[in-house]
């Protein structure tokens, strides 16, 4: 399973969005690899324009769910000190959306620099489509 960013979801949707991304995050579809969970789905369609709702609420609606508990929050809360401990500030549901895909193992896939550097300070697995977008396993 990947864990599928906001940022992901949203430069797909543009227009204009790089093909590179789009591609990606349809291979990933198309595996039954993407994963949701709910601060990624309220940045989505929370700003999602009216013409993308259904769309998106179909897709959403398939998707594998991990749902956030009370735990989830408490481990967010643990890691925003450490990133601040160290000078990083990051946005909130960034820090649990990290929070989740560190404590369930598996790999996120973003777009957004933010996670680039609580990686490199966490361990976060961060996710990286093989040759022209290809679905990539995890490495054995």
């Amino acid at each position: 399973m990947v864990l599928v960013d906001s940022s992901v979801w949203i430069e797909s949707l543009r227009r204009t969005g790089r093909l590179e991304v789009k591609v990606a995050l349809e291979a990933l579809l198309d595996a039954y690899e993407a994963q949701l969970c709910p601060p990624i789905r309220l940045e989505v369609l929370g700003g999602a324009r009216k013409q993308d709702r259904r769309r998106l609420g179909h897709y959403f609606s398939v998707i594998p769910y991990r749902n956030c508990n009370h735990d989830d929050w408490e481990r967010a809360i643990a890691l925003a000190w450490k990133l601040r401990d160290v000078g990083l500030s990051v946005p909130w549901l960034d820090v649990l959306i990290a929070s989740i895909a560190l404590h369930d193992g598996i790999r996120l896939f973003t777009i957004d620099a933010h996670f680039e550097k609580m990686a490199s300070i966490t361990g976060l697995m961060l996710y990286r489509p093989g040759y022209g977008g290809m679905f990539q396993p995890e490495e054995v």
